[in-house]
Parts: C-alpha cells; sequence; structure tokens
C-alpha cells in the first residue's frame, strides 16, 4: 500500500501552489510591523515579529541603549531560521518583520526561493521622527543611528520608500508578488 503525504499548501497567486514567507526589512521605526499586520491582514496569513523571538537579555540591552553585538544575534537569527524552515516544511504562509540590517543576518534567514526579501528604506530623520512618538516599545531612540551604522541596503530586495503610506506600500508588495 503507497501512503501519500497531504500538503496544506496555499494559494499565493492564480498560478503557483506554494508556503511564500515575505521578510520586511529595515532600520527601527521603518513601519516593518505596521506594513507586516495590514499585508497579513489582508491575505489572511499569519504575521510573525522578529522582536518576539529577542532573548530577555537581548531586550534588556536594547532598553539599556546597548547596541546588540554580532554574537547577541547570533541566537536569535537561529532561532529565526529555525521558524522560516518550519514554516516552509509546513507549506506555511508568513509575513516576517525583522530588521535583518546586514547581508550576513539576510544569508541566515533567506534559506530558499520561497523567502522574499522586501526593503523599507527611510531616512534616519523620518524615523527618529516616528521613533519620539512611539510608545511602549523597547528599543531606546539612542540606538537609532548605530542602526544606520550597521545597514547594510539589500540589492535583491524589493526596495520600497517608508515614508508613504502602509496601505500603498501593502499594495505594492501585492503587485510586486502577485498576491
Amino acid at each position: 500500500m503507497v501512503r501519500y503525504r497531504r500538503l496544506r499548501l496555499s494559494l499565493v497567486s492564480r498560478d503557483h501552489l506554494y508556503p511564500m514567507i515575505i521578510l520586511i526589512m529595515g532600520v527601527t521605526a521603518a513601519g516593518k510591523t505596521t506594513v507586516g499586520r495590514v499585508l497579513a491582514e489582508q491575505l489572511h496569513w499569519r504575521f510573525a515579529d522578529a522582536d518576539d523571538y529577542h532573548s530577555a537579555a537581548n531586550v534588556a540591552k536594547m532598553r539599556a541603549g546597548i547596541p546588540l553585538t554580532d554574537e547577541d544575534r547570533t541566537p536569535w537569527l537561529q532561532s529565526l531560521r529555525g521558524a522560516i524552515l518550519d514554516w516552509i516544511r509546513d507549506a506555511e504562509t508568513v509575513i516576517l518583520a525583522c530588521s535583518a540590517l546586514k547581508a550576513e543576518y539576510r544569508d541566515i534567514l533567506l534559506v530558499s526561493p520561497e523567502v522574499k526579501l522586501v526593503y523599507l528604506r527611510i531616512t534616519e530623520e523620518l524615523a527618529a521622527a516616528r521613533l519620539a512618538d512611539r510608545r511602549g516599545h523597547y528599543m531606546n531612540p539612542a540606538l537609532l543611528h548605530s542602526q544606520f551604522e550597521t545597514l547594510q541596503e539589500p540589492h535583491d530586495a524589493l526596495t520600497i520608500d517608508a515614508s508613504q503610506p502602509a496601505k500603498q506600500i501593502v499594495a505594492r508588495i501585492r503587485r510586486a508578488f502577485a498576491i
């Protein structure tokens, strides 16, 4: 007797059935979470925020205004990589908001063609203004400049001006990926 494993595949476009992970990246206050939540809601996909995967020690450092080192980020990135691989294995469609500031971090996260990269480009001045208005987030505004210093802009991403309203950004993402 032959047994077939049934995969739960999501209709991502009219022509394709496969899981898709959209990784929305950028510095703090670029709008990753806002855009990600709107996109996930419109598509009825799962939303995940990479901030939720940080250790308590990492959160404490950021709250204190201490930039994370690559050593601090390694377990966090490995945890995110594991989640992405699980989502692909389970044929889930997910929007992931994640800073992914360096190329080497993205290399860890972009595990397969199912992972699509969207970069929300923002000026430091606009990010600072948004951060000043933010309440209830652990990111210390003093870390903003270090994020821009760390940022290595991707050359292989859908790049979108983050000064646009979230709904316009979402529409652009949907058009680009035919979703």
